[in-house]
Formats: structure tokens, C-alpha cells, sequence
């Protein structure tokens, strides 16, 4: 045998799954993350709080999913539960495409509002659900939000925005961007009252919500990568003629221009949360672990 022979690498191949194969393969039992392309477990990724192991990247949760990860026993008491959208304005399709996402995601609409704990601190809390009509802001959404504002200056507790949001849904017109003006104002109302506001935004935060609550924060802290501006990079450079930076709108850009006051990561928000409820708590609220 040729020495060439004895020292040549065996070649390596790849085994095609069979199409048997693949059908036998549990459905959502594997996901693939869309930064890295490391492929793991689900339920390992549930229980990492659905970020990536490899590369950190934070899965996008939706309302229900962030509530009982950040409140104590994941436990709510809801606000309005029972408000839907309706179509105002006889707009084609409308009534439609809201029940075709309510059925495909169980919730009613893009926000959802209630008080809960964080380490014992009571809160009111807002969690917005980018899955639902690409979280965009409707009369429901603005209502919902001015009225868990107008709750938190009543029971005088703080107030904790989680926001996502395509912008303005279009689909109510003026409607929908009248909700910024009343929740600006109802936010203006709080802070008269000397309220807490912690704004919390997550990927992705754009149109009228960042215009309005998600930016007026007393703190306003970002997940990693979270991608928020007013409108996306693809219109801003179509504008200025010029090309963005990469890393552009992401939390990390936005930090280093001043938009923001932390980025932390998922794991550390419940705790940092609880952290900003402590300094300013006046009462001397028990914690009581968590």
C-alpha cells in the first residue's frame, strides 16, 4: 500500500435525515436560534429564559411568558380582560385579520395589563405581545395603558412598561395615534404625583410607542440587542442617502447615545427591577424573597 494511502484523510459525510425520519422528530421539540444558527433543545431554552446558550441572543416573549417570568409566582391580577378592538372605522379586512390573531394567540390584543409583586414590591405592570398584530397600538392597546397609569396613581403603586410594537396600527387611523397624546398625558399626570416609571424595552419597540410611554420613563432599560427607534434603518438611509452603522437602533448603539440608562440581560431583570423598587420604596415594604 502507497504510504500517501496510509496517512490520507478518511472522507466525511454528511447523513441526510430521511423524510420518515424527520416526521418522527416531535414538533417544537428542537429550535434553531436566527443569530447564531445553534440549533438546541426547547425545554433547555425554556429554562435559560429563552435565550440562546450559545451566543446569548434573546428570544422575543410574549406578554404572558414576561409576566411570569419577572412577577412573583408568576401571579397577576388582570385589568380588563375583557376589552377587545373593535373596527371603527369599517376598515377591509380588520375585523378578520383581529380574529385570525386572536385565535392564533389566545389574547385578546397586544397589551396586557394588571398588578402583581417583584420581591414583595407591589407594581402595576404592562406587557405588550409583539405576536399579536405585530404589537401594534390601537385604541385597545392605548386604553388598556392609560388606565393601568391612571391605577397606579390611585393605589400609588409604581408602574412597569414591558414594550414591543411595530408602531400605529394603521387599520383605526387617527384612532390609534390619538393613544399616544393619552397615555403621554395620563404619564405626565404620574409624574406630577412624583410616581415610579421603569420602562422596560425589548426587540422590537418601534413607531408610536417609542414617540410616546416607552421612551418618558423615570429609568428606561433595554435587552440586549433589542432593536427600537421612531421608524427602521431601511427608510432612515433611503433618507439621508447614507448607510448606518450595523449595530444601529440596537440597545447597545442607543446606550452609547445616551437613549437609554442600562442594558441588562434577561436573568438580571427581575433582580434589577426589584433593586430600583427598593430605592425608592418610602414604605418600607417587606420583601419577602423571591
Amino acid at each position: 500500500m502507497p504510504i500517501k494511502d496510509i496517512f490520507q484523510k478518511k472522507r466525511r459525510y454528511a447523513t441526510i435525515p430521511s423524510e420518515k425520519t424527520k416526521r418522527d422528530i416531535p414538533d417544537g421539540l428542537m429550535t434553531k436560534c436566527p443569530k447564531c444558527g445553534t440549533i438546541q433543545y426547547s425545554k433547555e431554552l425554556d429554562k435559560n429564559l429563552k435565550v440562546c446558550t450559545a451566543c446569548g441572543y434573546h428570544f422575543r416573549l410574549n406578554a404572558i411568558e414576561r409576566l411570569e417570568m419577572i412577577l412573583d409566582e408568576g401571579r397577576l391580577f388582570e385589568y380588563d380582560s375583557d376589552m377587545v378592538s373593535v373596527d371603527p372605522l369599517q376598515f377591509p379586512g380588520y375585523a378578520e385579520k383581529l380574529q385570525k390573531h386572536t385565535e392564533k394567540t389566545g389574547f385578546r390584543d397586544a397589551v396586557i395589563t394588571g398588578e402583581g409583586t417583584i420581591f414583595g414590591f407591589p407594581v402595576v405592570v404592562a406587557a405588550m405581545s409583539f405576536e399579536f398584530f405585530g404589537g401594534s397600538m390601537g385604541s385597545v392597546v392605548g386604553e388598556k395603558v392609560t388606565r393601568a397609569i391612571e391605577t397606579a396613581i390611585q393605589k400609588k403603586y409604581p408602574l412597569i412598561i414591558f414594550s414591543t410594537s411595530g408602531g400605529a396600527r394603521m387599520e383605526e387611523s387617527i384612532l390609534s395615534l390619538m393613544q399616544m397624546a393619552k397615555a403621554s398625558a395620563a404619564l405626565a399626570k404620574f409624574n406630577e404625583q412624583r410616581g415610579l416609571y421603569i420602562s422596560v424595552i425589548t426587540d422590537p419597540t418601534f413607531g408610536g410607542v417609542p414617540a410616546s410611554f416607552a421612551m418618558l420613563g423615570d429609568y428606561i432599560l433595554a435587552e440586549p440587542g433589542a432593536a427600537f427607534g421612531f421608524t427602521g434603518r431601511r427608510v432612515i438611509e433611503q433618507t439621508i442617502r447614507q448607510k448606518l452603522p450595523d449595530n444601529f437602533q440596537t440597545a447597545e448603539f442607543n446606550l452609547q447615545h445616551g437613549q437609554l440608562d442600562k442594558v441588562v440581560h434577561r436573568k438580571d431583570l427581575r433582580q434589577v427591577l426589584a433593586t430600583i423598587l427598593e430605592l425608592h420604596s418610602t414604605g418600607g415594604v417587606k420583601r419577602n424573597g423571591g
